[in-house]
């Protein structure tokens, strides 16, 4: 049985902020979202502007906003939901990932069973 990808879902606030920093920095064709070992639960987003999609990347895009996986880290966002939030004083990007099953407390990396 293969497995079903549901994909990466964009929120409209995300896909907002991917415009303007997009348009900020004067051009692109979108944001990559990847996945790297690090931090104290295992892996964390990593984030990095698209000048050029790499052969193989997958496209997910809403409102306007094109944003690119890499097929080798889907298996950990699958699912994903990408919102752009405001906490107090800071605004980030959030990923409401229903794969994790741990994190850190500080909230910068999550763990994937």
């Amino acid at each position: 049985m293969e497995a079903t990808t549901t994909g990466l879902t964009i929120t409209e606030r995300a896909a907002e902020q991917i415009r303007h920093s997009l348009e900020k920095r004067g051009g692109g064709v979108g944001i990559r979202v990847g996945v790297k070992k690090s931090g104290c639960s295992g892996y964390m987003y990593n984030l990095e502007y698209v000048d050029e999609p790499s052969a193989g990347d997958l496209l997910f895009e809403a409102h306007g906003a094109p944003v690119y996986v890499d097929p080798d880290v889907m298996a950990l966002v699958d699912g994903t939901e990408m919102d752009y939030v405001s906490e107090g004083l800071q605004s980030m990007f959030k990923f409401n990932n229903p794969n994790v099953t741990a994190e850190c407390g500080c909230g910068e990396s999550f763990n994937v069973d």
